[in-house]
């Protein structure tokens, strides 16, 4: 008796618990999913995707979006999940809509996997009022003439679209080189011709995409000049190994010799360091900043030029090529570097091969970089003048003497920067042209 007291005691415990914890998933979960939708912009397009991000505590069990137009609603997308998850993405377009253009109203319902409701679930709606545009936006050049644009150098153009964009600018191969509009309602964009394209296989777009995503776009009429690089031939030895053993241990511990780390450092790490340029310079003021020619360090000569490409032997042997992109100016040991132009401070601190480094931000995608410093004198954030003293020179990061490693970015691409210094490339390439003399 006792036994079976306590099996029927410990079965109403059971029970009591269960409901207990029905009770408390049913009324702690009382509301509906969040959710978010990209591109948020109030249009729609049959071209564009739309992508939905939805959370709930208790999971994600379904979803339904239509379209409302007329009093009637119209689902062009539902979807129930075998498996809810607290996150759950999905993606929907309007290619099968029906829709024409103008003004809708796009509905989204969102249930969740709780026990609120009888079992139901909670169900969040949201009612967004957009408009159907199948119509791509028309760009017209405003250059004079046709961009002139060196290999290894930047060109300018100015250009206006007839309506709101969602993004624009010219495309060469992966990179976008993004147009900035001014107060005129026009937009201007610098973009550049890779030191590393055959001007036979250079093809730069301009294009646009507007607010519903449509797409236009149209090969860009540019004058182009080659020019080859120096070439350079570097022996890797054992003794100079030895020599940068400490400062190579620190910018890749793990490698195993000596010889791999150098390789290491000098391909994989300057690859990902010129990744994270891109990323930098893709944010940038959307005014001009600069004023006139940009300035070299003064009493400097020199070193190493532009895209000249470098051929690493180690016991007669090619163990790497690289391009090195940018100018290297020597002076004295820890000379003062002033700023090259006028600008915003965007990045100070270290970057891998670069070292201490400090980049500028100029406005219109256009940057400069200083790195191997030795000291920073100039904090992130900060306004600087042509010609404000910014930090020194020194050899950190993959530097193996005392200089500067000067370089010019545009839209996170560097380029030449004897065109930047240059005052007459300037006047003819870009105030000239763009209107800003």
């Amino acid at each position: 008796m006792k036994s079976r007291s306590f099996l029927s005691t410990a079965l109403l415990v059971a029970v009591a618990g269960l409901a207990g914890y029905g009770g408390f998933v049913f009324f702690q979960d009382m509301e509906g999913p969040s959710f978010t939708l990209t591109p948020d912009t109030g249009y729609a397009s049959p071209a564009r995707e739309m992508r939905l991000d939805m959370q709930d505590k208790s999971g994600v069990r379904s979803v339904v979006v239509s379209v409302r137009k007329s009093n009637s609603s119209i689902p062009i997308f539902e979807k129930t999940f075998k498996e809810p998850q607290q996150e759950q993405q999905v993606s929907f377009s309007f290619k099968n809509s029906g829709l024409r253009d103008g003004a809708f109203d796009l509905e989204i319902k969102v249930t969740d996997a709780s026990l609120a409701g009888f079992g139901l679930g909670n169900t969040r709606t949201r009612i967004i009022p957009m408009r159907f545009d199948t119509q791509p936006p028309r760009i017209t050049v405003k250059n004079p003439v046709p961009p002139t644009v060196r290999r290894g150098g930047s060109a300018a153009l100015r250009y206006t679209v007839n309506e709101d964009v969602y993004r624009s600018g010219v495309r060469v191969g992966d990179t976008m080189f993004r147009g900035y509009q001014q107060k005129d309602g026009s937009f201007i964009c610098f973009f550049a011709f890779p030191h590393n394209t055959a001007r036979e296989d250079y093809a730069p777009v301009l294009m646009a995409e507007d607010m519903a995503g449509n797409v236009s776009s149209s090969p860009l009429n540019v004058r182009t000049v080659d020019r080859s690089f120096r070439q350079d031939v570097i022996t890797i030895t054992d003794d100079f190994l030895q020599k940068v053993g400490i400062k190579m241990m620190e910018l890749a511990p793990n490698a195993k010799t000596p010889l791999e780390r150098y390789v290491l450092i000098n391909r994989d790490l300057r690859a990902a360091n010129v990744k994270y340029l891109k990323e930098v310079g893709s944010q940038s003021a959307s005014s001009m900043l600069w004023r006139g020619a940009f300035l070299q360090m003064p009493r400097s000569a020199a070193r190493a030029g532009y895209a000249d490409h470098r051929i690493y032997m180690y016991n007669g042997q090619k163990i790497d090529d690289q391009y090195h992109l940018g100018f290297d100016l020597a002076s004295v040991r820890m000379a003062e570097i002033p700023a090259a132009n006028s600008g915003r401070v965007v990045f100070v601190g270290q970057l891998g091969i670069y070292g201490n480094i400090v980049i500028i931000d100029h406005g219109l995608g256009v940057m400069t970089l200083y790195s191997h410093m030795s000291e920073f004198r100039v904090a992130d954030g900060a306004e600087v003048r042509r010609g404000d003293i910014i930090g020194t020179t020194g050899s950190t990061g993959m530097a193996f003497g005392d200089h500067l490693h000067f370089g010019v970015l545009v839209g996170g691409i560097e380029v030449t920067p004897l065109e930047w210094l240059d005052p007459k490339w300037l006047r003819d390439n870009v105030t000239g042209p763009l209107g800003m003399n």
